[in-house]
Order: structure tokens, then C-alpha cells, then sequence
């Protein structure tokens, strides 16, 4: 009779990361609204971007890739005890990024994002130390302001938007951008609140268990989606009365045609929030960054 063992089975823990592993705790999908936001604080400057490509391009990898990405690989490896519950597939908890790789990661790409960040001017440097803070405020210990509802998805509803947004408009300007580029930027950035609301929902159970008080998890999904629905829309509203306020009007009305999209697409979320939730996180969501743009095109040539 022959003794056989179960070694052959057992994988031997990874010394190093999985190439493609390293992309998925980047997450590429979350690169856009940075990079989005930045490009319309370029334009919202009304300055023409053929003389200023270097910045612009640079400007926009470090908002994505860079910024968010390594955003994203902090907020994963503090998350990890909650991935472990929600998501055990995702890389670190899986085990395809072993070990302390996640935290170094982070680490590495903060510095990366820093030493970027002095090529756009003290503009472009201080807004990236702002943007680098923020990342690690909002998941690391003990700070780890994402453990609010509220504190936690302002802050990245601002770090998406609002901040590169100003720093796009700051870097293309070499100054201070204008009060009205810099009053839209933070209304988008409010409104993102909601957005980052929404996204929690994906994460309801294991915030639960493990403490984070998203609003899904202290009101309820369908109360935590009224209130992002409310939070998204009346910034926008704002926007719309200040493009008209600022002889914008086609702007204003281009942009009250795609809110009313979106509270469309509201009333199919209410419907079931926590089911709903990713559907509108594409479909409202494309409606509100298709706002943010025409509303970047209206701010051009207006002064402080």
C-alpha cells in the first residue's frame, strides 16, 4: 500500500507580488475621476493646453496613476481585515501580494507622487503633499477617517475632484485660480460625497462587523441613498444658478439637462439601493463627470 501526502497541494507562500496583482490593488477603474477632475481645471482656465502638454500630461498621470493609485494600494492594506471578510479574493488578503508588499507599495508610491509632484511648481508640490495626506488620513490608524460616514467620504469626494481640479487650473495658470474655478471645483467635490456613499454599499457587512460607520451601515441602505441622492443634486443646482448668474446660460442649461438625468436614474436606484448601487455608479455617475466638464467649458474666461 502506498502512503501519499497532501504536500503537492499546498502553495507555498509568495515571496514577491503577482505582476498582475499589483494592477488590481492599483485599480485602474478608480484612476478616472482624478484625472478627469484635473483636466478640468485645465480647462476651466480658458488658456490654450498646446503650450502647456508636458504639465497637463504629467499632471494628469500623477492625479491617476500615481495619486489615486497609490491611494488605493494605502487604503487596501488597511482595509485588509475588512477585505478579508467582504472581498477574501481581492490581493492582499488572498495572498497574491504577500507579506508587508501592500504597505511598501503605498509607501513607495507616496514618495514617487512627491518627487512628481515638484515638476508642476509650488502649486503642483503642495496640492500632491495635500492630496498624499489626505490618502492615509482617510484609511490609516489613527486617523482613519473613513470610519465616519461623513467625514470619510467628504474627504475623498474632495481629494477626487475638488483638489485636482484646482490643481489642473493652479498648474496651467502658474497662480491661484479664479474664485469661480475654485467655488465650482468644490461643489463637485461636495456632491462627490454622495458618490462615495454609494460606493460603500459594496462594502455594508464587513463595515459592519469590523466598525466602520458608513451611512449605509448607521441609516440603512434606502435612508443612505436618499441622502447621497440629495448630497449629489443640490450641489449641481448650485453650479447651474451660478452659470446663469455668470451669463452662462446655455452651460446652465446643458447642465440641468443632465441633472435631470440623473434624478431619473435616482428614482430606478430607490428602488433597491443596495442592488442598484453599482448600476448607478455607472450610468448617474457618467451624467454627473459629463456635468463637471460642461461646467469647466462655461468657467473659460471668467475672472475672479
Amino acid at each position: 500500500m502506498s502512503v501519499t501526502t497532501d504536500t503537492h497541494t499546498r502553495q507555498t507562500p509568495r515571496a514577491f507580488p503577482e505582476p498582475r496583482a499589483v494592477l488590481t490593488l492599483l485599480k485602474p477603474i478608480t484612476w478616472f475621476p482624478p484625472m478627469w477632475a484635473y483636466l478640468c481645471g485645465a480647462i476651466s482656465t480658458g488658456m490654450a493646453t498646446s503650450g502647456h502638454w508636458l504639465g497637463l500630461a504629467l499632471g494628469i498621470i500623477l492625479a491617476g496613476p500615481i495619486v489615486c493609485g497609490m491611494s488605493q494600494a494605502a487604503n487596501d492594506w488597511c482595509d485588509r481585515h475588512v477585505d478579508a471578510i467582504n472581498e477574501p479574493y481581492r490581493p492582499i488578503p488572498s495572498g497574491r501580494i504577500p507579506g508587508k508588499w501592500g504597505l511598501w507599495i503605498a509607501i513607495l508610491m507616496s514618495g514617487a507622487a512627491a518627487i512628481i509632484g515638484l515638476a508642476l511648481g509650488p502649486w503642483g508640490f503642495g496640492a500632491t503633499l495635500v492630496a498624499i495626506a489626505a490618502a492615509w488620513a482617510y484609511s490609516a490608524e489613527p486617523v482613519r477617517l473613513k470610519r465616519s460616514g461623513i467625514l470619510g467620504p467628504g474627504l475623498v469626494g474632495l481629494s477626487y475632484e475638488s483638489l485636482p481640479w484646482f490643481t489642473g487650473a493652479a498648474v496651467l495658470s502658474a497662480g491661484a485660480p479664479s474664485w469661480p474655478i475654485v467655488i465650482t471645483a468644490l461643489l463637485y467635490g461636495i456632491g462627490a460625497h454622495g458618490i462615495m456613499t454609494l460606493n460603500d454599499f459594496k462594502a455594508l457587512e464587513g463595515d459592519r462587523q469590523m466598525g466602520v460607520n458608513s451611512l449605509p451601515v448607521t441609516l440603512g441602505p434606502r435612508r443612505a441613498a436618499l441622502v447621497a441622492a440629495w448630497v449629489m443634486a443640490i450641489p449641481q443646482f448650485i453650479v447651474i444658478l451660478l452659470m446663469f448668474h455668470w451669463d452662462r446660460p446655455w452651460f446652465g442649461f446643458f447642465i440641468t439637462a443632465s441633472l435631470l438625468a440623473q434624478i431619473a436614474a435616482m428614482q430606478v436606484l430607490m428602488q433597491n439601493p443596495k442592488e442598484r448601487a453599482p448600476w448607478y455608479n455607472a450610468t448617474g455617475v457618467s451624467l454627473y463627470v459629463s456635468g463637471m466638464m460642461i461646467a469647466a467649458f462655461g468657467l473659460r474666461g471668467l475672472g475672479g
